[in-house]
């Protein structure tokens, strides 16, 4: 009997690995998009930040200009990957084994996760933007 309802549950193992190896995956490579992303986008504003540095903004301004920046992006991006799961849900539904792809709380967990990564992946553009001198920063181009 336990032979049985092992070769019964294989396949259904050897999906959710796949799964949570694709999903670990995924979940690197927005990291790295995250970073690359607010990185670029930090170096294309080193004159902007250059002048706020001269004209009295703190590392501190600085900093929070560059992650309110770089949530606003993080945010729109969860919130059409949120769209998406809500449409993939059923096809979803029929790979996982005794578990509800369309639990709140997995939500809401996934989306603060998300959410901590990106600010994480934020966090050394945003470091580096608050240390630009000013005077590099305005001969800069």
């Amino acid at each position: 009997m336990p032979q049985i309802v092992l070769d019964t549950s294989t396949t259904r193992r050897t999906t959710m690995a796949l799964l949570t190896a694709f999903a670990s995956l995924a979940l690197l490579l927005a990291l790295i998009g995250i970073y690359g992303v607010i990185s670029r986008s930090v170096t294309q504003r080193t004159r902007e930040i250059g002048i706020r540095m001269a004209l009295g903004a703190g590392t501190h301004a600085v900093q929070r200009v560059t992650l309110r920046q770089a949530l606003a992006l993080s945010s729109a991006g969860l919130l059409v990957g949120l769209l998406a799961a809500a449409i993939l849900r059923p096809a979803v539904q029929t790979l996982v084994f005794e578990a509800d792809p369309g639990n709140p709380v997995l939500y809401a967990a996934i989306s603060a996760a998300m959410l901590l990564i990106a600010l994480a992946a934020c966090y050394l553009p945003a470091r580096r933007a608050s240390r630009v001198d000013p005077q590099i920063a305005l001969r800069w181009e």
